[in-house]
């Protein structure tokens, strides 16, 4: 029993050495969204500049938040998928500006902040059933997977198929399936920094295939373009609150899937109402720093992987996403080959949580699949999502069980009807 406790106490009070290792290869695994959600960003009508600066800016914020008031070991990041429909939905299909669009992030995330902070958010959390929080996770980790597969170049859009092989005789198929089965040896033997080993492995053999992109990137933006004044001058029209309604129901239940996957892995569940508040938080800031909402990354599961137990970690990663302003140049030469192999990896840890549903019940495996299948197929977060909460209700009466059917779980599910409607309608 003494044993026992020691070694609780232990994880829970952490060690700097291993902390700090996992700070930094939460930041290695993460930082590509630097460049990422700029690029995406400034589809939206900002500079890619400052759509990098922002990224960069809310990243550190959210995630030194993290590491202080919730003192977990999770990244927080703008969320892919989220960042698309911001850019895309929100302001690029609408008449909202930018600085409108950064309105209805601000109104979604107060209304996301109220949850954390209410009664509600706990109704919320026992109204969605095992399954699907797990299911949530497992989609997330199989839409890991494929982004390393992409990413890697091992699969592509085929000719006469929606994906393919790569090409085997392509450079960067070689060293993407070298860097793989390096990565799964040194993972599988349980190497100490075995993640971070691989990045410099991976690094060093695309420079043996001349990958690396060795071009100078510049940083030029003014200090005024670092915060944001959201503008609230379309409030009174309907398509803003149009745009609030998605981003709010992805926001609460994309974090509240990510969470729970990422604490139960952690076995830190008592932790749950801080990591959603500081969440919720970061989620309001982005708004000033100029950027979609962030998320708890799902990279985390490599960060918890790798020793993460403390908020020591998400604090040394925040501080290494703010110094990377000063490092952009050399950070952005780190090449896909070398990073794609621990989301492959990661993806597969967090499918397996797939053992924690009832397989033997259909009504609780049809939608789990649904959501698994559908979020990286889809490639939206939102869309597998929605598919099976409106998939669960059905196959629950349709099995005549209606009594596990909370009231609140069927207004979530209607929910996402709505929202299914909506794009339909194309509003």
């Amino acid at each position: 029993m003494s044993n026992q406790s020691n070694t609780s106490l232990q994880d829970i009070k952490g060690n700097w050495r291993e902390e700090i290792m996992a700070g930094l290869i939460g930041y290695l695994t993460t930082v590509y969204i630097v460049i990422v959600n700029g690029s995406i960003l400034s589809e939206a009508g900002i500079s890619l500049e400052t759509g990098m600066v922002a990224t960069i800016l809310a990243s550190f914020s959210g995630t030194l938040l993290m590491g202080l008031y919730a003192k977990l070991p999770l990244i927080l990041i703008p969320g892919m998928g989220i960042n698309a429909l911001f850019a895309y939905s929100i302001v690029g299909s609408t008449s909202l500006s930018f600085q409108e669009g950064l309105a209805v992030v601000l109104v979604a995330a107060v209304l996301f902040l109220i949850t954390g902070f209410t009664k509600l958010g706990v109704i919320l959390k026992e109204a969605i059933p095992e399954s699907l929080k797990h299911a949530i996770t497992v989609g997330l980790g199989f839409f890991l997977i494929l982004i390393g597969l992409e990413n890697s170049g091992l699969i592509v859009s085929g000719e006469q198929t929606i994906i393919a092989i790569g090409d085997f005789t392509s450079p960067g198929f070689i060293a993407s399936l070298l860097t793989l089965f390096i990565a799964i040896f040194l993972f599988m033997k349980n190497i100490p920094a075995n993640f971070l080993v691989t990045i410099v492995t991976g690094t060093l053999i695309a420079y043996l295939f001349g990958l690396l992109d060795t071009t100078e990137t510049n940083i030029d933006v003014n200090a005024g373009d670092m915060l944001f004044i959201p503008s609230f001058t379309a409030m009174g029209d309907f398509e803003f609150w149009l745009a609030v309604f998605p981003l709010t129901i992805i926001l609460i239940f994309e974090n509240m899937g990510l969470l729970h996957g990422q604490l139960h892995m952690l076995k830190r569940q008592n932790s749950y109402n801080k990591a959603y508040q500081a969440t919720a938080f970061s989620s309001l800031m982005s708004a000033f720093f100029g950027t979609s909402p962030t998320v708890s990354a799902a990279e985390n599961a490599a960060v918890v992987t790798s020793g993460g137990r403390t908020g020591k970690t998400a604090i040394t990663a925040g501080l290494l996403f703010l110094l990377t302003l000063f490092i952009i140049p050399w950070i952005s030469m780190i090449p896909d080959t070398a990073i794609s192999p621990i989301l492959i990896i990661v993806g597969v840890l967090m499918a397996q949580n797939l053992r924690n549903v009832p397989l033997d019940d259909l009504s609780e495996a049809l939608p789990v699949f649904l959501i698994a299948a559908m979020i990286p197929f889809t490639y939206s977060i939102a869309d597998g999502m929605a598919f099976g909460f409106i998939a669960y209700p059905i196959v629950k009466i349709a099995m005549r069980k209606q009594k596990d059917l909370p009231a609140v779980l069927l207004i979530i599910s209607g929910l996402f009807l709505t929202y299914f409607i909506m794009k339909i309608a194309g509003l």
